[in-house]
């Protein structure tokens, strides 16, 4: 990109002239080699001149990024400690607010309450690279195991910020294919968090055939990194499996004859912009972007992991839930077998089970704050999605049978539904599902039904075809 580059290297060029005019002169330089980082940032919060500014903020970057980890977590402690609201403003604000509530007070309380530190973000993000390395600061800070009042205060002025630095406006879609550069192809190698990517070879197979298609976020200040891409199967049928996806040996067909665009894998790049969502942008345009292009596509769908599944229901097994029998914890003890799923028998046993399991897990399962237990499942359904199937032994793979014992779950955006169910799970904690999931939850294990004669096994079987057919009905 000329133009990023263009200004990268003024921005360097005018840093460079600033630390000639800040650090010339003995006295000053002896003044810089002393100044710790606080007093530092102090100056760059007091500097007037723009070169001066950039100067001094590309210095504290650069002693910043020389820390060692401990020190770094001072850092962080020192922003917290020195650079929050100024008291005795706050507290002057705060009473002229008690007798004046005018939208003039109202300002006044407004810039009393902010952190000093949100300032000094601003002016560190100056520096040439700035944007890039406060990400990889909050990165630092996202990875510290101490949770204390200075950890959430100042993560709380990353999230602010960086929620307004890379907004919608601000981010460009690209396409990813096989012509794409192969520096921005690496990344996708190294950042594809649902399905690993083994090599090139691989890559291939995912962006060069014609039914598959790759998109991408990226924002201006970090020109060649993307933020977060979603990788797409052009299908005729809604898959049941990833294997249907990945297979190397797959019947590969022309876009124009795919009826149903799958999401298969979305993955956020950038650990230092974790919380700031950039996917539900990114599901919405690209819905928009392929309805252009192929005006074939009927149906839009995930083909999803189900990451919290197997902890959660090692909890409900480990506290004896009542609404399980002996047989079926009997039943799931199949699941500790490293051979597992071993048979095809044996793994019918498990299905009659955990399906149901699966269905509670979904429907009426809440955090403390009322929300869907699955992450996956709150990004989804908040974006207005429809639970539309759960599919047993979507996943064979090490990591999915140890996350979720091989669950995979496929949600529908039908636009026409989107913002109707966004409300009822934000109104109402109501979770939208297809028919068939929903009569999961109303399965008990054969066990307690005394289920094992001929009409109970039917009525399940036709329940299971319903729920883990081919396509969507």
């Amino acid at each position: 990109m000329p133009e990023a580059s263009f200004f990268t290297d003024m921005l360097q060029s005018i840093t460079d002239h600033g630390r000639q005019l800040l650090f010339s002169g003995s006295r000053n330089t002896q003044a810089a080699a002393k100044a710790d980082l606080q007093t530092l940032c102090e100056m760059l919060l007091s500097s007037r001149g723009e070169a001066s500014g950039i100067a001094l903020a590309a210095e504290i970057l650069d002693r910043w990024g020389a820390l060692e980890s401990e020190d770094a977590q001072k850092f962080f402690h020192m922003l917290h400690e020195k650079f929050g609201p100024d008291a005795s403003k706050l507290d002057q604000a705060i009473e002229n607010y008690r007798t004046d509530k005018s939208s003039a007070a109202v300002i006044a309380l407004h810039r009393a309450a902010e952190p000093r530190r949100q300032e000094l973000l601003r002016r560190l993000n100056h520096a040439p690279n700035g944007t890039a390395r406060l990400v990889r600061m909050r990165q630092q800070l996202l990875a510290s195991e101490n949770r204390s009042e200075a950890y959430h205060a100042v993560d709380a002025d990353f999230t602010h910020l960086f929620g307004s630095w890379f907004n919608r406006g601000f981010l460009t879609l690209r396409p990813i294919d096989w012509t794409t550069p192969a520096y921005i192809l690496e990344k996708i190698i190294e950042y594809e968090a649902v399905h690993e990517i083994a090599g090139w070879e691989e890559l291939r197979r995912r962006l060069a055939p014609a039914d598959r298609r790759c998109f991408a976020f990226f924002h201006p200040r970090l020109a060649d990194e993307p933020l977060v891409f979603v990788e797409v199967a052009l299908t005729r049928s809604v898959p049941k499996a990833i294997a249907d996806v990945l297979d190397e040996g797959r019947e590969q067909i022309n876009a124009d004859e795919a009826t149903t665009a799958v999401f298969y894998s979305i993955s956020n790049c950038q650990d230092g912009l974790r919380g700031i969502s950039f996917g539900n942008f990114l599901i919405k345009q690209v819905v928009e972007d392929l309805r252009k292009d192929l005006p074939g596509l009927k149906n839009f769908v995930t083909l999803s992991p189900v990451p919290g599944f197997a902890r959660w229901l090692a909890k409900v097994r480990a506290t004896g839930d009542r609404s399980l029998s002996q047989a079926a914890l009997e039943t799931l003890t199949m699941l500790d077998d490293p051979n597992w799923p071993g048979s095809e028998s044996s793994a019918e046993e498990v299905k009659r089970v955990l399906l149901p399991l699966a269905a509670r897990y979904f429907l009426t399962e809440r955090t403390p704050e009322g929300r869907p237990v699955d992450a996956v499942a709150r990004f989804h359904l908040g974006n207005g999605a429809r639970l539309e199937r759960v599919n047993f032994l979507g996943d064979r793979s090490p990591k999915a049978l140890q996350q979720a014992h091989g669950l995979m779950v496929n949600y529908l955006y039908k636009l026409d539904d989107i913002v109707a169910n966004h409300e009822a799970l934000a109104q109402r904690g109501e979770v939208i599902a297809s028919p068939a999931v929903k009569s999961m939850l109303s399965q008990s294990d054969e066990g307690r039904r005394g289920g094992n004669g001929q009409q109970g096994s039917r009525a399940f079987a036709q329940l299971m075809n319903s729920t883990l057919g081919g396509g969507r009905k």
